[in-house]
């Protein structure tokens, strides 16, 4: 009777979800002749993130999405994700709820715990946490386990929300409740959250409670605390900590080396970011965009300019590509420097990455064209910015134009233009 009285709420639940579902997608209930929606061509999941990494429109990300399976797989998250963070960034909770349950009522995993827990770190991204927590407590209501799986996935959406002080009590009253033992990931996901939340010896008690409880500490764990540390200029801390975790047998994995790398970067001088890029090699370790990133800051920061391009020049195959922080950290060394001509390539590359920098750093670089007299080349960086950017994230733009009084509103077509 205990199997089919959940069976029936699970329905019930579902029914009530689709119901929900159904309203919000279409502002109230379907009559029956309703037309049946446009079809729409499926394409795969590879290619749906593809398109939205650079899609920045929250109606066309939406419609990205409706060209996948109506069953898709798991591996779909990451494209959900960047979708969910294009809807917070226009302020529309309720598709995302409409989307969410969208997903949770046409995939067959709805009752798989992986699958459930994939949505409540979506609703973490869509700053909407609240749900997340309801979703975790009525896994069983779904014919879910819950587990240190949703647990883990649970406490990750707190610092996926903003809001990692909540942590440290769902942590103990969670665990608790449901008689959840947790694992290193969880602790992990505690110690960072305490960092973040300016509770650093906590922080560092949690790491020591784990080594008394015998808990195996793993890389992921040593770097969650060594990035915080040289974050907050706890060198010493950070280097014994370092010493502390070869000697218990801990191999230093790619990220690891790379929060090292971002303190030598920013605090040091880049003949020791290329001795630790050389030890990184030497471990078997090979650099990624994220460790060229700092070698390339750690240039700038000297007045290597020089030096940095080549570092930039060099980013090419896989793993090694420039990122969005690659054009961020570059572009304003080189303009900042005078070097305005190099600036423009590396912003026309940026455009066709889809990858262009935030508005203050572009900002930044428009004025100091127009400060050179080169007018026609700021209305040129504008008119590609705006053609990249739906209009509703554009006020900034527009603002700064009328500012620098610059006329670039007859120099944008409908028709995209390639950099």
């Amino acid at each position: 009777m205990a199997i089919i009285s959940a069976s029936r709420h699970r329905h019930s639940l579902l029914h009530h979800l689709r119901r929900l579902s159904t309203i919000t997608s279409s502002g109230g209930a379907q009559s029956s002749d309703a037309q049946s929606p446009p079809t729409v061509s499926i394409i795969s999941v590879s290619a749906a993130k593809s398109r939205l990494r650079r899609e920045f429109d929250p109606d066309k990300a939406l419609a990205i999405l409706s060209s996948l399976p109506s069953n898709p797989s798991p591996s779909s998250r990451f494209a959900f994700d960047l979708a969910v963070r294009r809807l917070v960034r226009s302020g529309r909770l309720s598709d995302i709820q409409s989307l969410l349950r969208s997903r949770l009522l046409n995939s067959s995993s709805s009752s798989h715990e992986p699958f459930l827990a994939s949505l409540i770190l979506s609703y973490g991204t869509g700053r909407m946490l609240d749900d997340a927590l309801s979703l975790f407590e009525d896994l069983p209501s779904l014919g879910s386990p819950r587990t240190v799986i949703s647990f883990n996935a649970l406490l990750s959406a707190c610092i996926k929300a903003k809001l990692p002080a909540r942590v440290p009590t769902l942590f103990s009253d969670l665990s608790e409740k449901h008689s959840i033992v947790p694992d290193n990931i969880s602790y992990s996901i505690l110690i960072k959250s305490l960092f973040l939340s300016g509770n650093s010896d906590k922080a560092l008690e949690t790491l020591k409670a784990m080594e008394d409880k015998g808990m195996e500490i793993t890389a992921i764990t040593y770097t969650t605390v060594l990035d915080s540390l040289y974050k907050e200029g706890f060198f010493e801390e950070a280097e014994k900590l370092w010493t502390t975790m070869l000697e218990k047998g801990c191999v230093p994995d790619l990220p690891a080396y790379n929060v090292k790398v971002s303190y030598r970067a920013l605090h040091g001088k880049p003949e020791e970011v290329l001795r630790l890029i050389e030890e990184m090699e030497t471990a078997g370790l090979k650099p990624d965009t994220i460790t060229l990133n700092y070698l390339m800051t750690s240039y700038c920061n000297a007045k290597q300019y020089e030096d940095a391009k080549k570092v930039y020049k060099s980013m090419k195959g896989k793993n090694r590509r420039p990122n969005a922080s690659t054009y961020k950290k570059l572009l304003p060394c080189l303009y900042e420097n005078g070097d305005l001509d190099w600036g423009l390539e590396v912003f026309k590359d940026s455009v066709r990455c889809h990858k262009i920098p935030d508005f203050q750093t572009m900002r930044g670089f428009v004025e100091r064209l127009v400060k050179a007299s080169r007018v026609e080349d700021a209305k040129s960086v504008i008119t590609k910015v705006r053609k990249s950017f739906p209009e509703n994230l554009l006020g900034g733009w527009k603002a700064l134009e009328k500012e620098l009084g610059l006329d670039v509103e007859g120099c944008v077509s409908d028709k995209p233009e390639t950099a």
